[in-house]
């Protein structure tokens, strides 16, 4: 189970805290104003002060005021690669969510220190599937006479209780780049797959690059009596989809699609796998944060693009190909709210009190679920 470091609060976001949450629910500290002009310059000085004693990492759907000062730019994965790979950093501040914060904690070593600017960055996503949930589930799965020829893999988006869960119960943990590949893995060691948190990314896997056909897939729902489903459908499944979702991917419909097609005459539709099944299917082109940036980088001077993901990455994307018509797949704003918490104040405030010599908002994994978790993603990165 994961912890966090914490003092005085810095606003209350609840009474307690809920130990298996992949988020926290306190902050300490007092924050710049949010209008102070000076933030830039604070965090500049900050930075500098600490050298090459720390290392900034940034998460492609953080606000451009403050992935101006990350180090290394990218999804979850790469991020907490970067962060393992620079040993020599004291302290690793990761402007991300939480769960990506523990990731980059259980692969970094034990002399480096990872600071999350807000405990409040969580991911919705990653909160549908709690350690309890998933335990009950397993249960279900043994009673129903499948657990013993069930694979567990969780997505990159989960916590790290999950991900340890699925470490001794011989799974393995995906990005949504390999995710066809973790569940090629998974097959060939079981009869079936418990793919979590996210039913979006699994079912287009397993349908859209598998072969599966949709009656193949069931989904768990974990606020139902044995999920909703009967041991004859448990039996029946070749993958269990946890009943979870993105709520930023979730939003976009096969109406947006349409939409953006009648508005812009020879859209390329470009959507991210955490999309519905019915979104996926109406887009020209679907793959990861990765991926789409690089499409869009190889796509020809004039083209127009309506892109499915996060509108920070997306206006980001409009202004890094001034040469290409870069447009949000939906009308309706649609920021990561929990992302959209590390703001440049509590980045000032992090970088200002390490430099101070007071490490804040730091996150630890224990050692039994950093043992397991480092498991299931060892066996990710034993993929071909």
């Amino acid at each position: 189970m994961s912890t966090t470091q914490i003092g005085l609060p810095l606003f209350v976001l609840g009474t307690s805290e809920d130990p298996h949450s992949e988020r926290g629910v306190d902050c300490p500290g007092e924050l710049p104003p949010a209008s102070d002009p000076a933030l830039v310059e604070r965090a500049r000085r900050a930075k500098a002060a600490l050298g090459d004693r720390l290392f900034v990492l940034g998460h492609h759907y953080q606000r451009d005021e403050v992935i101006q000062f990350a180090d290394v730019t990218g999804d979850s994965f790469k991020l907490a690669r970067e962060a393992a790979a620079r040993p020599d950093a004291e302290f690793v501040v990761f402007c991300g969510v939480h769960f990506m914060a523990e990731s980059a904690d259980i692969l970094t070593t034990d002399r480096q220190k990872v600071v999350l600017p807000d405990l409040a960055a969580g991911c919705s996503m990653a909160d549908m599937a709690t350690f309890d949930q998933v335990e009950e589930c397993w249960e279900t799965l043994e009673d129903a006479g499948v657990a013993g020829v069930t694979v567990p893999i969780t997505y990159m988006n989960s916590s790290a209780d999950i991900k340890a869960f699925c470490g001794r119960n011989g799974g393995a943990v995906c990005t949504s780049s390999n995710a066809e590949r973790a569940l090629t893995w998974a097959f060939e060691r079981g009869e079936k797959v418990l793919f979590l948190p996210d039913q979006h990314l699994g079912r287009n896997t397993a349908v859209l690059e598998m072969g599966l056909s949709l009656d193949d897939c069931v989904v768990y729902n974990p606020h139902r009596p044995n999920g909703g489903l009967t041991d004859e459908q448990l039996k029946n499944a070749k993958v269990i989809l946890w009943k979870g979702h993105c709520s930023v991917h979730g939003r976009f419909t096969a109406q947006c699609v349409d939409d953006v097609r009648q508005r812009i005459p020879g859209v390329n539709v470009l959507v991210h796998p955490e999309c519905r099944h019915e979104v996926v299917t109406k887009a020209d082109y679907v793959g990861s944060t990765e991926y789409i940036i690089k499409t869009l980088e190889a796509a020809p001077s004039g083209s127009s693009w309506a892109v499915g993901t996060e509108l920070n990455l997306v206006k980001r994307l409009g202004q890094m190909f001034p040469d290409k018509n870069v447009a949000f797949l939906d009308k309706t704003v649609c920021y990561c709210s929990t992302m959209n918490r590390i703001d440049l104040p509590h980045l000032v405030w992090a970088l200002e009190s390490l430099a101070a010599g007071t490490v804040v908002n730091q996150i630890t994994v224990d050692s039994d679920t950093t043992h397991w978790a480092k498991v299931a993603l060892d066996r990710m990165l034993a993929l071909p």
